[in-house]
């Protein structure tokens, strides 16, 4: 059997003895080898680390999997699940792999089988992960394809996007600072009729004020001291095409103005000019700042923001669709080693695992370039943990957790109040929105909450599992 590297297995079998036995198989390989024996283990250890391959029993207890099955592949879309029968059948067959399952086989007799059935579901990975990489490489220079991610909230990112491109509507794209806006911008632009003519950026904050104006509309010759030529601003170079205003948030007051012209007449004037220019093109707008408690304050024109909100779409934060991580870094270091000309190197089950857990302020811009420094640094084809910064540590809690921060301001009533009752119910209230972000991932909500796991579940236990607006049951209804 050839070298894998670091491959995790998850064995879910009937008994102990099954379980034990694959695994005294399996680990002389070098992969890393866990068990459980029942779905609710199985998930809760999914929930804690990333699996390449799940080895599922068709029946536990008596009862059938599929339902687990199911939840498992909708959480972990890139871990490869392959269920064992100790009576297979043709149409428990048909089953298992309509529920999502690599493949259905006999239990494995012995260790040269249940090798041969890790290496199917390995060159199964391979292969799915080079037509994901032909697809990225074949597809129009940052299509949707350039946007990585499986989770729900992002397979809602990419229903908008295919559903707002052939319009004409301006798009105001939300989100925080490193989560792709401008990637969705240039895969709106590049899916609509308009994808022949330009896509110009600009980015509103890192342009100074007193700049911003003619960097956007241009100016006339002699129009202000240093002007010595006639100078075609960023909305006439965008003609036919597309203008991407990244940060509008940060876009002066006299210049909103002038922008909320353009949207209503597609007209404007060169700074220190009189001929008013016609443009035909199409607006898209980003910000990471809330532009409705800026139109609240003042701050910003309130007939701008209805202009440019007509079609919003919410880039999720890394850490509400943790799901993609690993599908991310599978992205970035198969990119990264043709970029580099460097051999692709894996990352450690351990590293996955710390990825998983960390909040990931920075979102993708920051697991990017953490990527790329550890494929530049790293020795060997393995990452391995020894190789990550201080802030990654096992037990780090998620950043901005710090003491007092971000903490909403409270005032004791004039009555006074049963503390331990109320600090009960706001333990709840944040459990139940944490689990709610997360899609019930357990791991996930104890990440949000500066928690591990183990004490979410006991809090759990305690307050008698708080409910959220979308929790699921097991079999997905």
């Amino acid at each position: 059997m050839a070298s894998m590297g670091p491959i995790s297995i998850l064995l879910v079998t009937r008994t102990k003895a099954q379980g034990k036995s694959y695994r005294e198989w399996l680990e002389p390989r070098g992969l890393a080898v866990s068990t459980a024996a029942d779905p609710e283990e199985a998930l809760a250890l999914a929930d804690q680390s990333y699996f390449d391959l799940v080895f599922l029993a068709d029946r536990l207890g008596g009862k059938a999997t599929g339902p687990f099955l199911e939840r498992l592949v909708e959480l972990f879309p890139e871990t490869v699940v392959s269920v064992i029968s100790e009576q297979p059948s043709a149409a428990a067959a048909v089953q298992a792999l309509h529920q999502g399952a690599f493949n259905y086989l006999a239990a494995p007799a012995g260790q040269e089988e249940l090798l041969a059935a890790v290496e199917e579901a390995l060159e199964h990975r391979r292969q799915r992960r080079q037509r994901a990489q032909r697809r990225r490489s074949s597809s129009v220079s940052y299509d949707v394809e350039n946007l990585v991610g499986t989770s729900r909230a992002m397979q809602e990112v990419f229903r908008l996007i295919h559903k707002v491109a052939p319009t004409d509507s301006t798009v105001l794209i939300l989100g925080e600072s490193g989560t792709g806006k401008e990637l969705v911008a240039r895969a709106i632009h590049h899916q609509s009729p308009r994808r022949e003519f330009p896509l110009v950026p600009v980015n509103c904050g890192a342009i100074p004020s007193e700049l911003l104006e003619s960097e956007l509309f241009g100016h006339e010759k002699g129009a202000f001291t240093g002007a010595v030529r006639t100078r075609v601003g960023r909305f006439e170079l965008a003609q036919g095409g597309t203008i991407f205003l990244d940060e509008i948030g940060d876009m002066p007051p006299m210049l909103q103005v002038k922008i909320l012209r353009v949207l209503q007449e597609h007209a404007f004037e060169r700074v220190g000019g009189t001929r008013t220019i016609e443009v035909d093109l199409r607006v898209l707008a980003a910000t990471n700042q809330d532009l409705a408690a800026a139109v609240q304050s003042g701050e910003f024109r309130e007939d701008l923001y209805y202009r440019l909100n007509v079609v919003p779409i919410e880039v999720p934060p890394l850490r509400e669709r943790r799901s993609d991580i690993p599908l991310l870094c599978d992205f970035f270091l198969d990119r990264l080693a043709q970029q580099k000309g460097l051999e692709r190197k894996e990352l450690h089950p351990a590293v996955s695992e710390r990825f998983l857990r960390y909040s990931w302020p920075g979102n993708v811009r920051e697991l990017e370039n953490l990527l790329e420094r550890l494929v530049v640094l790293a020795e060997g084809e393995v990452i391995g943990p020894e190789a990550l910064p201080a802030k990654l540590e096992d037990d780090q809690a998620p950043a901005g957790a710090g003491e007092g921060e971000g903490l909403p301001a409270v005032e004791l009533p004039p009555d006074g109040l049963n503390l331990k009752a109320t600090l009960e119910q706001l333990e709840r209230r944040l459990i139940a929105q944490a689990l709610e972000r997360s899609g019930g991932v357990k791991a996930q909500a104890a990440a949000l909450l500066g928690l591990n796991r183990t004490t979410l579940v006991q809090k759990l236990k305690k307050l008698g599992n708080p409910r959220y607006r979308n929790q699921r049951k097991p079999n997905g209804e």
